[in-house]
């Protein structure tokens, strides 16, 4: 299976944003990643449910909206809502994480857990049967343009051999480039989360370019 490409917007100028998910849609990306911040879960602030309602009628591409947000059930349904795909939310952010999963999953979209780099996979072994995609952090959470944690790598394998006879797509968000790329993939990744290397200078031959050396 190939590996899934999603541009983080978190990454992309917003003075020209429309035009440049025009161009990452050009590019038969898969999924378009938004980060969603509170300010509380995370430091800063990023897109609202207004916010990807607006951008729901400019692009095909199916969004996947990351919640970095604090109790995210209150705003789960606005996202569904406002056009999301998948909505990914944080085990560390929710009270209840078998509610908050199969409460996406009322609104027809598929669902996600995200697990930030110190948080262990034992967490996730009683919702298996209840996500669609699983979010690992190669980062600290709420900023972008970080460093790869190397370590992760080996939560990627075990998160591999954790899943097996799932359908779980593991996706991984932080520090991916075309040195960290094809390691990532190795360990097991399904989709690369890509910000700041996607929309920095050349789009078109940036996304070409992960996508060759992940071949």
């Amino acid at each position: 299976m190939a590996v899934k490409i999603a541009p983080s917007i978190l990454g992309a100028d917003f003075g020209n944003l429309e035009n440049q998910i025009k161009k990452v849609e050009e590019c038969n990306v898969d999924l378009l990643h938004i980060d969603v911040m509170d300010g509380n879960f995370v430091p800063n602030i990023a897109f609202g449910p207004d916010q990807v309602k607006m951008l729901r009628d400019k692009t095909n591409l199916p969004f996947d909206v990351h919640m970095m947000v604090q109790d995210p059930d209150r705003l789960i349904g606005r996202f569904a809502e406002a056009g999301a795909d998948i909505i990914t939310v944080h085990q560390e952010a929710t009270t209840h994480l078998h509610r908050s999963l199969n409460l996406i999953k009322s609104y027809g979209v598929k669902s996600g857990v995200v697990l930030c780099p110190a948080t262990s996979l034992s967490t996730l072994k009683y919702v298996l049967d209840e996500v669609d995609m699983i979010l690992l952090m190669t980062v600290n959470p709420g900023y972008g343009g970080q460093g790869f944690i190397e370590n992760s790598l080996d939560k990627i394998r075990a998160l591999k051999e954790m899943i097996k006879g799932y359908p779980i797509d593991i996706q991984i968000d932080g520090g991916v480039n075309l040195e960290t790329a094809p390691k990532i993939v190795e360990a097991g990744a399904d989709v690369l989360v890509a910000g700041s290397f996607t929309f920095k200078g050349d789009i078109q031959k940036n996304i070409d370019d992960l996508r060759r050396v992940v071949l």
